[in-house]
């Protein structure tokens, strides 16, 4: 005989049990220190184009983030998720109708956190600096435990892993390098802890100088400056190239008779990074790998 009372307290204790109220909670490292989170949220909106990147590695579904992002191998994403705003301005109605469970920030959104969580629980997870591949570590391993996805963020940290092996071997015993940054005709170099810095002590590439003020939009450079620190590789980002706008391209402002004088440009080896990859989405796991698989191409003079 079946025991109605007993089913409907088994099926009270589930509901009771599975609310909100009830929701684990867990402890998440964001960029203003630990802050707990609800996990496994279910609708999210993602102002940070790395954490965009990572999530989607991860298989997280984002229901809604920037309305453009430049970063091609993240166009499903843009097209699946409703436009909330854009990296500096979210749209405070669209995210008020979508009620997300989590709303996460980070680098340009990142001054925007303590008004979008008047809508909704959101972190702080900007990624910048040297220790930038520690915190796509750190990152990646976080939302792998937030979002129930550990195991493919173990997966994806021994790929990164081995990507960081690859580019210091083709990287090592071939001369120091310089990191700069073109827009249009204007040009910026970058150091040690500087926006791109990492990329020097990630790969055990030294740097050919380290008179360069950090900043994070870099230290601004003549052609004089390059030829007068002459590295054996200058690294170039273009940044007129990674936001979609007009005027020169890196390759049209190097090619001068100042940086022709160089050893980078005599011995072939002015390199230009992907430029959305390196400027955009940085610090997401797709991107670090795809820069670091490019850089060992590079380095490795592989066509």
């Amino acid at each position: 005989m079946i025991n109605y009372a007993r089913l409907k307290a088994a099926a009270l204790s589930l509901m009771i049990f599975s609310s909100p109220l009830f929701a684990e909670e867990i402890s998440v490292e964001t960029a203003r220190g630990a802050v707990s989170v609800t996990k496994i949220p279910k609708t999210i909106a993602v102002f940070d184009i790395p954490a965009v990147d990572t999530l989607h590695a991860l298989g997280v579904p984002i229901a809604g983030t920037v309305g453009k992002m430049y970063v091609d191998y993240l166009d499903d994403v843009t097209d699946s998720a409703k436009v909330v705003g854009s990296l500096f301005d979210p749209d405070f109605k669209a995210l008020s109708i979508m009620q997300p469970d989590l709303i996460i920030v980070g680098g340009r959104s990142s001054t925007s956190i303590d008004k979008v969580s008047k809508i909704a629980p959101a972190i702080d997870m900007t990624i910048t600096g040297d220790a930038l591949l520690d915190l796509t570590r750190q990152r990646l391993k976080t939302y792998g435990e937030l979002f129930d996805k550990e195991e493919k963020a173990k997966s994806l940290t021994a790929e990164l892993d081995e990507a960081i092996k690859a580019a210091q071997e083709a990287v090592a015993g071939k001369g120091n390098g310089l990191i700069i940054m073109t827009n249009g005709a204007k040009l910026s170099a970058f150091g040690v802890g500087s926006r791109f810095g990492w990329i020097y002590p990630a790969l055990n590439l030294p740097a050919s100088t380290d008179d360069i003020t950090v900043a994070n939009h870099g230290d601004s450079v003549s052609f004089e400056f390059i030829l007068q620190q002459n590295p054996d590789w200058l690294l170039v980002v273009d940044r007129g190239q990674a936001i979609g706008q007009e005027g020169n391209s890196a390759n049209q402002t190097l090619d001068n008779e100042i940086i022709h004088k160089t050893k980078a440009w005599k011995n072939k080896q002015i390199v230009y990074l992907n430029s959305a990859d390196i400027y955009i989405s940085s610090g997401g796991i797709q991107s670090q790998l795809r820069t670091l698989k490019h850089i060992t191409k590079l380095f490795n003079k592989e066509k």
